[in-house]
């Protein structure tokens, strides 16, 4: 049976914690900053990480 690839976009957005958990940045960083808040800006530069129900989907696209 033949490998999965990995999906490149995927491992470029998302990371892979120590523990097994997927590390993501916050959306809405690409432009119109002029239009939000100093707090929002500052709030957005803060990631998260990938909720549960989206993990398994994720996960099989990363790296090894």
């Amino acid at each position: 049976m033949p490998k999965q690839k990995t999906r490149k976009s995927v491992a470029k957005r998302f990371k892979l914690t120590g523990t097994g958990k997927i590390k993501r940045e916050s959306a809405g960083r690409g432009h119109l900053f002029t239009n939000k808040t100093s707090k929002q800006k500052r709030r957005l530069r803060q990631g998260g990480l990938v909720a549960k129900t989206d993990y398994k989907r994720i996960v099989d696209y990363l790296p090894k």
